[in-house]
């Protein structure tokens, strides 16, 4: 039905909906359209609109802009517009009038369970199964004086998790009603804190679309957006339809109350609506070839690798990323970003990388995200690889070489003891033509997308056959050895390699130069019994097994002290703190040595490799050692007399069983002996100290 209302021309900004004191600001840019139509529903179930709103392009259009104010409407008015205009998919054209659009500056999104993915794919109205926006005023939630935390990325240790696989084991002690949940997640707060996280890096949480995967699964990643602004409604346990909204709010402040700060892998490099036969949801509908990067012949490019790709430094483009990014630090209070395929926003609009692309130029010096940490995957779908070359000096990397030459040295691989000695100091090969601090590195060996540390260690080859696609799709290099056995096996020679090697990953991700992070359940031995691409599979391969906690509690308790010794938390009596922040902040050098000490060996052949690091305040001498090879092997060790102190001091022995394999200073044994014998596949941490 129509409205009778008397509507108002209304203004152009804000964009999306704005709640003023006695109605609704509706604003939505569509560049090439003919008609708008408004459309509001009394519920999330509704088969039809209560009132559709048709915009007169006289009086409800400037320019770019389509915009009116309707009075009596408030908060929890549900949504959505039909817009038309021209169906020339050669020249990027696809409005389609018969189809119903989220609001893509909408903060909220409502899904009814009539959803269908495929209806917005075929020809025909949608209006019963659509997704659809909610007015939100984001004003009224109490902060509490909650602040973003601003941790320097010097004193972080980042903990990347999806939401829902953090609780929605039944083991995880969880009520039903909040597993899976921001509620959830709030609960395991102090199992965060215990373990030593400052960070937790949360899997996409913007709004996305399930039913975009291979038939018979869902996307449970959420690399699939319908919308930058929107908090996903299914991760909130709360039945008010305000919930996601509150219930991510609380999950932030409560991290925060614990001095953890949330950093969000946001996808801003394609949405959920795919290629020509994808669905049309949002974009593709208000504005296709502006928010898209299409081929000449219309058709879209891909470089992202799901079909679409953003066309993120056009200037509308531009501006609703940046308006999401400040939406979500002043409005959430997050604390950083990690940005998928990163490189896709220094494309241009035909494709082609920029040597200065705006977007990223933007978010650098946007004064509302100063302090934010910025995070990026520096490489997208399609070959272009920016480790070490992204833009700026603000933002910081994924050092994808560290994850893959660490790999190769811990498998005992030629020719990768120079890459990994080099990744150890923070990528001075990567990073020291920018002469930027060692921690624009971020250290990781396994994330969601891969092998779990388990698998790394347990597989020689993927096992994606649960995904429906033949075992076709994820990476065929993934840097594993299975030691002797193809995934579990109760050989306690195996196991016991296989632990020792997870342990020798954690630890030199822990001790090297850069910024260190950890996949959620790598520090109790979690598999996905080597799926190394489970993007699609909601089940216990994807979420947190509880019950391993204490099954694998010695390598829980070697993850704990190692954040610990990082943080200078635990490594000391109370009368003593090292300071190992300031070592790593300013990349001490190296004195390096073999089995000889001055001698590395820098052969093709060579699988060792030992270092002696004085603290720039000379008050502690650090001697790491690593032997990568089958065969125990003997390292001098220099006389701790030489830099005036008493005694060596063990810290770490990764060949040792738990509780020998870490301990703190006052449990340590002092190593007398001019040598130390470093046991095949292992590593060693020795400390000496003026005390």
């Amino acid at each position: 039905m129509k409205t009778h209302r008397d509507i108002t021309k209304g203004w152009p900004y804000p964009i999306g909906s704005s709640v003023k004191a006695n109605g609704v600001n509706f604003s939505l840019f569509s560049k090439n359209s003919t008609a708008v139509e408004l459309l509001l529903f009394n519920g999330i179930e509704d088969v039809k609109p209560s009132e559709t709103i048709i915009l007169d392009k006289k009086l409800n259009r400037t320019e770019l802009y389509w915009h009116i104010f309707v009075p009596g409407l408030k908060a929890g008015q549900i949504y959505a517009y039909r817009v038309h205009g021209p169906f020339n998919p050669d020249e990027g054209y696809r409005f389609d009038a018969q189809k119903v659009l989220l609001d893509p500056y909408g903060k909220l999104v409502v899904t009814p369970k009539a959803y269908r993915r495929d209806l917005a794919s075929k020809p025909g109205d949608n209006v019963s199964s659509a997704m659809k926006s909610v007015v939100v005023d984001t004003s009224t939630y109490d902060w509490e004086e909650d602040r973003c935390l601003r941790h320097t990325f010097i004193k972080t240790i980042i903990y990347e998790l999806h939401v829902k696989g953090f609780t929605q084991n039944p083991n995880s002690g969880i009520k039903d009603d909040k597993r899976g949940t921001y509620a959830g997640l709030i609960e395991k707060i102090p199992y965060l804190i215990d373990l030593g996280i400052t960070a937790v890096e949360l899997l996409p949480v913007f709004q996305f679309d399930k039913q975009d995967a291979p038939e018979g699964k869902t996307n449970y990643w959420g690399y699939s957006p319908v919308s930058f602004f929107a908090p996903h409604s299914d991760y909130s346990s709360s039945k008010d339809l305000f919930g996601p909204l509150d219930e991510f709010r609380d999950m932030v402040k409560a991290l925060h109350n614990a001095d953890i700060e949330v950093i969000l892998d946001v996808v801003y490099n394609h949405t959920g609506e795919g290629n020509e036969n994808g669905p049309t949801l949002s974009f593709k509908g208000i504005g296709n070839n502006a928010y898209y990067i299409l081929n000449p012949n219309g058709t879209y490019g891909d470089y992202s690798g799901c079909g679409n790709t953003i066309n993120a430094n056009y200037s509308a483009v531009r501006r609703m990323i940046m308006d999401s990014l400040r939406f979500w630090v002043s409005e959430m209070h997050v604390d950083g970003f990690r940005f998928d395929l990163a490189s896709v926003l220094s494309r241009d609009q035909s494709g082609k990388p920029q040597q200065n692309p705006p977007i990223l130029w933007d978010i650098q010096s946007d004064p509302i995200l100063a302090g934010t940490k910025l995070i990026a995957e520096a490489w997208d779908a399609a070959g272009l690889y920016q480790v070490g070359s992204f833009i700026g000096d603000k933002w910081k990397e994924w050092n994808g070489k560290f994850r893959d030459d660490v790999r190769r040295f811990i498998r005992g691989d030629k020719d990768s003891i120079s890459n990994f000695a080099s990744r150890i100091l923070a990528s001075p090969d990567l990073y020291g033509h920018k002469n930027q601090p060692a921690d624009t590195s971020i250290n990781f060996i396994t994330c969601h997308d891969g092998f779990t540390l388990n698998d790394l260690v347990s597989y020689n080859q993927k096992h994606n056959e649960d995904n429906g696609q033949e075992n076709r799709d994820g990476s065929n290099n993934s840097l594993s050895y299975n030691y002797g056995v193809e995934g579990p096996t109760t050989d306690p020679i195996i196991e016991q390699i296989r632990e020792q090697q997870i342990k020798n990953f954690l630890a030199v991700t822990l001790l090297s130069y850069g910024t260190p992070m950890i996949l959620m359940g790598d520090e109790v031995k979690r598999t996905k019994l080597g799926n190394n691409n489970a993007f699609c599979l909601d089940n216990e391969i994807n979420w947190f097994d509880w019950d391993l906690l204490e099954k694998n509690a010695s390598l829980h308790r070697f993850v704990k002290g190692l954040n610990a010794f990082r943080l200078d938390t635990s490594l000391m009596d109370a009368d003593y703190t090292l300071p190992l922040m300031e070592f790593l902040q300013t990349k001490q050098e190296i004195d390096w040595s073999g089995v000889k000490l001055g001698q590395p060996d820098w052969s093709s052949t060579s699988h060792s490799l030992a270092g002696v690091v004085k603290s720039s305040k000379k008050n502690y001498v650090l001697f790491l050692a690593c032997n990568a090879y089958n065969k125990d092997m003997t390292f001098e060790i220099p006389d701790s007399e030489d830099f005036n102190k008493k005694n060596w001091f063990r810290i770490i022995d990764t060949s040792l069983p738990s509780p020998e394999d870490i301990v703190t200073l006052e449990k340590a044994t002092i190593v007398k002996e001019r040598s130390y014998i470093v046991k095949a596949r292992s590593v060693v941490l020795l400390i000496a100290i003026s005390i």
